[in-house]
């Protein structure tokens, strides 16, 4: 009879093939349950008393606010400058012509003080245009400014909504990890007592390590979410009540 023998590699591969397929297939568990069993828990974590909190506290404290504050400081003492500059166009002279030991070459006839007052009419004209300007600088800056907070906002609102989001996914993965070592615990028993197979424990021992990986990779995803966020905060969020 012939005998049929196995390509090298091909149980390795099968098996390789079936540690994926059961890793992807936690994975889709534990999103189903955070959609299903959790979704309401998702919102009522999310606080907008707080939310609010945040984006005030990014806005006093993360250095472009300042920055603008700044500029629209600098363009409206340019558009005060650019008022006061009225009187840069008058100008004030005066000539001292003595009253005595006049030249009969080149006689005087005003002695004493002359005063004399001159405008500058194209100055006049141009001051004007120089003020609209000055104005008009100032709004580029304060519609910057504007437009700036609704950046923000959005961006606080979304890091906050991401680092709720991860804290609920951490959570789940956390209790999933302690029903696998539950279940584990009951299985190694059973294969103790000769219950249940090898094949069995070593499967269940697989789904927990499998858990504990998704469990690290969640915990990993909280960090970065939580430090995202502090970023526009300029401050922990352990500091904010």
């Amino acid at each position: 009879m012939d005998k049929c023998f196995p390509i090298p590699g091909t149980y390795l591969f099968s098996s390789m093939i079936r540690r994926t397929f059961f890793f992807f297939t936690v994975l889709v568990l534990l999103v189903s349950g955070v959609r299903g069993q959790d979704a309401i828990a998702i919102e009522d974590e999310i606080s907008y008393p707080f939310l609010e909190k945040l984006i005030a506290t990014a806005r006093s404290n993360y250095p472009r606010g300042e920055a603008y504050d700044s500029r629209i400081e600098v363009a409206e003492k340019g558009v005060k400058k650019a008022r006061l500059s009225y009187f840069d166009i008058f100008s004030f002279s005066y000539l001292l012509s003595p009253f005595k030991g006049t030249s009969a070459i080149n006689p005087t006839l005003l002695n004493g003080y002359q005063f004399g007052f001159f405008a500058n009419v194209g100055s006049l004209l141009q001051k004007p245009t120089v003020i609209r300007q000055a104005k008009d600088e100032l709004t580029i800056i304060e519609k910057e400014k504007e437009v700036y907070e609704l950046s923000l906002v959005a961006d606080v609102k979304r890091r906050y909504f991401e680092y709720v989001k991860a804290k609920a996914m951490y959570r789940v993965v956390s209790q999933s990890v302690l029903d696998a070592q539950s279940m584990i615990e009951d299985i190694k028993y059973r294969f103790e007592k000769g219950e249940v197979t090898y094949e069995t424990y070593n499967q269940a021992m697989l789904d927990k390590t499998n858990r504990l990986q998704t469990k690290i990779s969640f915990a990993g995803d909280l960090l970065i979410a939580k430090s995202s966020l502090e970023e526009l905060l300029g401050k922990k969020l352990e500091e904010i009540q």
